[in-house]
């Protein structure tokens, strides 16, 4: 396994971050357990959770099943960088969403007590709330760090502005700031390279593709759908939309002999400012094959035909869409 630092903070993490939203709604208590264990084994000590996982409100299913798994003890909690996420309706009443003081506080007791540890490594606001104010959001932060409940603080969702504006006012407030922005980021969805990745990379802040296999359709759609697989309606629908750039796509990963999911992950690895794309395995034999990325060197020729498939949006912000 190799491992970076999170953005410009003196942690360490894998390159492979463990995405977790499977775990309840999809896989099964005891195969979460399982997985998570494999994936220690392997090296990856880097977990990605939220509070609204497993998706029945207000349960925090996903974080409980992590919780359970913690306290088995044999030093899971102290070999795994978790990572969660506040910002959805975790209730029916005003306050029980969203980025206020008072909802920051709440829902970070409700995490910690789920996840059945004293402190979370990285809290990350899952997306913008364009209603409080970033010096409120930061006070909280602020808080929460001194009580000891959080160490690093990161953003989900966020345009290259939002980053630059939390950026300054903590700058101002003598604070961290954000280590990490979590963005959904792929071979098909690059908008966050006009702005996103080189606000990221000049505040140093880890980058964490979310969704790198596309909801699927860089995961070999195709092949699988050759071999009797199933596809939901939404995936059909998306593939008509790329069927031409999925076909020309697979057709390179046979070239390259190398399996479509590996390659849009070991592509990601190759981004700058990336520190791991966030995996989402709903079995070990799913997250054993995702190591096969790590090992995988795109040369520049490579990159290029990707690029001739995928086209990015032109490169970074302002020469993307100025002279």
């Amino acid at each position: 396994m190799e491992y970076v630092h999170l953005g410009r903070a003196g942690i360490s993490v894998s390159r492979l971050c463990l995405g977790t939203m499977n775990f309840g709604p999809v896989t099964s208590e005891e195969d979460s357990f399982a997985i998570m264990d494999r994936a220690h084994e392997l090296g990856i000590n880097f977990f990605d959770t939220a509070n609204v996982y497993g998706w029945k409100q207000g349960e925090g299913v996903t974080e409980q099943i992590i919780g359970r798994w913690f306290a088995k003890g044999g030093g899971r909690r102290e070999k795994t960088v978790i990572a969660t996420k506040l910002y959805g309706a975790m209730g029916d009443w005003p306050n029980d969403n969203h980025l206020s003081a008072l909802n920051i506080r709440r829902a970070c007791d409700a995490s910690l007590k789920r996840l059945q540890t004293d402190y979370i490594d990285l809290y990350q606001m899952h997306h913008v709330d364009r209603n409080t104010p970033i010096d409120e959001i930061w006070e909280a932060m602020e808080v929460l760090r001194q009580q000891g409940k959080i160490i690093y603080a990161g953003s989900s969702n966020f345009a290259g502005w939002h980053i630059t504006k939390a950026q300054e006012a903590a700058k101002r407030r003598n604070f961290l700031g954000l280590v990490s922005e979590q963005s959904h980021y792929n071979l098909l969805t690059r908008l966050v390279e006009l702005e996103v990745l080189p606000a990221c990379d000049d505040y140093g802040l880890g980058v964490i593709p979310w969704s790198p296999l596309a909801g699927g359709l860089l995961g070999g759609v195709l092949r699988k759908i050759d071999k009797g697989r199933s596809a939901s309606d939404n995936m059909i629908a998306q593939l008509e939309k790329h069927r031409d750039k999925i076909e020309q796509y697979e057709a390179f990963c046979d070239e390259l002999g190398e399996d479509p999911a590996n390659v849009a992950l070991a592509w990601l690895l190759t981004r700058t400012a990336v520190t791991g794309p966030i995996i989402g395995p709903r079995t070990i034999e799913q997250l054993e094959g995702s190591l096969r990325a790590l090992e995988i060197k795109l040369d520049d020729k490579a990159l290029t035909r990707l690029d001739e498939i995928f086209p990015g949006p032109g490169g970074t912000a302002p020469e993307a869409y100025a002279w």
